[in-house]
């Protein structure tokens, strides 16, 4: 049985070699298709690992609050297409953080807005993202660290003191090399002391910490928004194993605060850090899928590729195939050449668009790091896995039917036309 699966086997590489220039030319699609699966998985894989790094930053006690629309879920798409819209939601406030940090596992509830206003100092100016936040939000996020000076304190966010702490690249634009701290910037006709710089924090799931100028969170509402409304809030759990538990318990305080008796009306979310990567990992995981089912395209180019080439190789060898037969050859023997010939090409191919798809990977991590971006493709066993089980999968499939028809010649027609 061996001796006729290696006879098949050298049959194949001998009709293959001998006809080097359709070989290759059948190997194109195969190569094509394998390469942009392995490329597309190492990529989505690449994306998905950074933005998961860059919420552990964060840290695993941590608990986000934001607000939604009533009535939808708070990852729907009708919550997103209500927030595009300029749906504002309002009933996020101050005494909710406040209340908040009440609960028995909660160390620190901080409140926190954005705004977006030119920053401008002398004859410099800079478009930045204005964040208003509790002075307690060093102790909430790890990531904000003092480079220079030091965070603004409680009495300034009661006293709608005009404080600021600069991110490092908003430092850069508008002092350069002096010391900002003590200096004044001009934010909306306001002049801001700044009181410290912040050490450079880098981008955090796709956004650049450092471009942001932190105030007092009443500041902002105050004197910059003209609101009386948060649009989240961060919390920080003593106890993680409890972090469930404090979940719910912030969900109660939520209702109660806002007079909601129907959880479908929820006006907010509450969402762990294990929660929300969980999210991003079922999004990436679905974009990879329907990403690898529109590659597919490509494999299924190269596979009628591969099924008209065999159907010409059946043509011109009518002959070969007639004498085998008619020299004792079995149906079985030659669909088993012809077989093999097409799994031996889309294996090759699929060898090679490996190999490719582990250079490009390569070659785009470089080229993303030459830019800043820290993206690491790396090529995984299930996406090889995967590119050979399509790449087999091709050859069978669509060598096949040509193989069929090539067994089931007639030895005297096929040596009548010739």
């Amino acid at each position: 049985m061996f001796r006729k699966i290696n006879l098949s086997i050298e049959l194949a590489l001998k009709s293959l070699r001998s006809n080097i220039g359709r070989t290759v030319l059948t190997l194109s699609g195969i190569v094509i298709g394998i390469t942009s699966v392995i490329v597309i998985m190492s990529s989505g894989q690449a994306v998905k690992n950074f933005i998961l790094s860059q919420f552990s930053s964060y840290g695993p006690d941590v608990i986000s609050i934001k607000t939604k629309t009533p009535s939808v879920s708070k990852v729907s798409i009708a919550s997103a297409a209500a927030q595009a819209e300029g749906v504002t939601v309002t009933t996020l406030k101050l005494a909710d953080a406040k209340e908040i940090k009440k609960l028995p596992n909660v160390s620190d509830a901080v409140a926190a807005s954005v705004g977006q206003q030119v920053v401008s100092y002398q004859n410099q100016n800079k478009l930045a993202l204005l964040y208003g936040a509790g002075a307690d939000i060093p102790n909430v996020d790890s990531g904000v660290k003092m480079a220079r000076g030091q965070f603004y304190e409680q009495s300034d966010d009661d006293s709608l003191a005009q404080v600021t702490v600069l991110g490092s690249d908003v430092a850069n634009v508008l002092f350069g090399q002096d010391d900002p701290v003590g200096k004044y910037v001009k934010i909306k006709n306001f002049n801001f002391k700044v009181v410290g710089v912040l050490q450079s924090r880098g981008a955090v799931t796709l956004f650049n910490y450092d471009d942001l100028v932190y105030i007092p969170e009443q500041t902002l509402q105050k004197k910059i928004l003209g609101v009386d409304y948060v649009q989240a809030i961060v919390v920080k759990v003593r106890d993680v194993n409890a972090i469930n538990e404090t979940v719910a318990d912030i969900t109660d305080v939520l209702r109660r605060q806002h007079h909601i008796a129907n959880p479908n009306q929820d006006d907010f979310t509450v969402t762990t850090i294990q929660q929300a990567e969980d999210i991003v990992s079922s999004v990436f995981n679905t974009i990879t899928i329907l990403l690898l089912v529109l590659t597919s395209i490509s494999l299924i180019v190269g596979g009628v590729g591969i099924m008209n080439v065999m159907y010409v190789a059946v043509v011109e060898r009518t002959f070969e195939i007639g004498l085998r037969k008619a020299v004792g050859a079995r149906a079985a023997d030659i669909l088993k050449q012809f077989l093999f010939e097409a799994i031996i090409v889309t294996l090759v191919g699929g060898i090679i668009g490996i190999v490719l798809g582990f250079l490009l990977s390569l070659g785009f991590s470089y080229v993303l790091a030459s830019l800043g971006f820290a993206l690491e493709f790396s090529v995984t066993g299930t996406s090889i896995v995967v590119a050979t089980v399509f790449s087999m999968a091709t050859g069978i499939v669509f060598g096949f039917y040509p193989a069929v028809k090539a067994s089931k010649l007639s030895p005297m027609e096929a040596l009548r036309k010739e």
